[in-house]
């Protein structure tokens, strides 16, 4: 279900009343917790800046055969970030990044773009045009979604989450459902077209949902040491606002795969590699110098956005993410801070193919359903805007290019 809510000063006033008065030392505790991932920043930045990687890596290879380190997952979990290297081979990929730039060149997908629907979603970032485009059913993304070895990298990343707790099961880590997204095209020295500092996965209903304040119930209660990004409880039972790119997912990572080379300065992506940051996000939105009907500018239906003027320490922490080859894939923790880089600037295309990491329960079952038709005919998945340009793509994938893995995955089995 999608939440609604009619009176959203009125909502926020409530919220921070309630929330306020079951945590009376809010601004004790949000001292403490300014100081603990300021210093967590700080340290971050001290290491990018001595040119050390703050992105955890992993090779595919040893996540295929069982070689992962304890040390190496316990950074993971901390960054709220990893990159994994070589999932694809780098022929493959460059064969699909081909297959895709002649997919949308003779379906003449630059005419219709502009008649697109607007995506109010980035709106409110102050950067907030990036150059993705509203392609979901190319063959090669369908492939990669299905793909043997993305399979078994999301699978890892389901399994770092802790999957039963509170005396229940919150998904099977096992099964991988296909959420489908779009692509990013980003031609050398394209300006202006990044996004700046956001969250994704709920703005304004982290604080006033229900089952939202149960996700952060340490936090709220003060506790927030003992919160835990990797814990699934109550995620699955969340209510999003509904709006066109608003994920309804429960997603254990977001995600891309890299079509072409790409690193720092090329248009990338950017992370704020602290898994725990949404305690100081939640948290400061509480405090005096707030007026009791805002929370740090976040809007209903928007990317949460991340604002030097609120959340100054975090952005010490801001990084590019490393040099990327075709056939490597970066995954962030769904509250992990991103932001795209607003300039490239280096010689080729910068582009990827957004592939998320989301585990198999009732809400992710209910999304397939809804989005099962728009891969048959073609059209936007219901979590974006409704532009439909697919419908009579010459090329795009359908149900005979579906392996009985792919076919689970989209929901055909349900």
């Amino acid at each position: 279900m999608a939440l609604v809510i009619d009176d959203l000063p009125a909502a926020i006033r409530q919220a921070k009343k309630e929330l306020r008065a079951a945590l009376p030392n809010y601004r004790e505790v949000f001292a403490e917790v300014e100081a603990a991932i300021g210093a967590q920043a700080k340290a971050i930045a001290a290491q990018r800046d001595r040119g050390e990687n703050v992105i955890p890596e992993i090779q595919f290879s040893d996540i295929a055969e069982g070689r992962v380190s304890a040390e190496q997952i316990a950074l993971v979990k901390s960054r709220g970030a990893c990159v994994i290297r070589n999932v694809f081979p780098r022929a493959q990929v460059e064969s699909w990044d081909e297959e895709i730039a002649h997919y949308v060149e003779r379906n003449r997908l630059d005419k219709r773009l502009e008649n697109r629907a607007e995506d109010k979603y980035f709106g409110q970032l102050a950067s907030s045009k990036p150059q993705i485009y509203g392609v979901y059913w190319s063959k090669p993304q369908v492939l990669a979604r299905q793909s043997t070895p993305l399979t078994t990298a999301r699978v890892f990343l389901n399994k770092l989450w802790r999957a039963e707790s509170e005396g229940r099961v919150h998904f099977d880590p096992e099964r991988v459902p296909v959420y489908a997204d779009r692509l990013r095209r980003r031609p050398p020295g394209s300006a202006s077209l990044g996004l700046s500092a956001h969250c994704d996965g709920g703005s304004v209903e982290r604080w006033i949902e229900s089952n939202f304040r149960k996700v952060y119930r340490h936090v709220f209660a003060g506790n927030w040491h003992d919160y835990d990004a990797f814990d699934a409880a109550y995620r699955t039972d969340v209510e999003e606002i509904a709006s066109p790119a608003v994920c309804s997912m429960f997603r254990t990572f977001q995600g891309w795969t890299a079509l072409t080379p790409q690193g720092p300065g090329d248009g990338t992506l950017q992370l704020v590699p602290i898994a725990n940051s949404m305690v100081y996000i939640l948290l400061r939105a509480l405090q005096d110098d707030i007026a009791d009907d805002d929370l740090c500018g976040a809007m209903p239906g928007r990317a949460l956005s991340i604002r030097p003027e609120y959340h100054a320490p975090l952005f010490e922490a801001l990084s590019s993410i490393p040099k990327m080859q075709a056939g490597d894939t970066v995954f962030w923790h769904s509250d992990v801070i991103h932001a795209v880089e607003d300039e490239h600037k280096g010689a080729g295309f910068s582009n990827v193919m957004y592939i998320a990491s989301a585990p198999a329960c009732a809400k992710n079952d209910s999304y397939l359903k809804r989005q099962l038709p728009s891969f048959l005919r073609g059209a936007s998945p219901p979590d974006f805007p409704a532009d439909n340009f697919e419908t009579d793509f010459e090329g795009r994938a359908t149900l005979d290019d579906l392996t009985p893995m792919g076919r689970a995955q989209l929901g055909l089995d349900l």
